[in-house]
């Protein structure tokens, strides 16, 4: 049997936490010159993952599906 791997992707996109997933805010990687100040402030931290998407990314994360 082979070995079962993690989703590269999701494990550098989402975190696992007490309660569930969490992730980075989009829009904040590059062309940030044009953006408003307040803008960028909005996109700092992170945010749980919606209920809906919360099982895909599990998924995603587990090794021993």
């Amino acid at each position: 049997m082979t070995k079962l791997k993690v989703h590269s992707g999701a494990s550098k996109r989402f975190k696992k936490t007490g309660n569930g997933l969490k992730r980075k805010k989009s829009n904040k990687s590059h062309i940030l010159t044009k953006m408003t100040t307040k803008r960028k402030r909005q996109l700092r931290g992170t945010t749980p993952i919606a209920k809906v998407d919360q099982q895909l990314v599990d998924r995603m994360l587990k090794t021993n599906t």
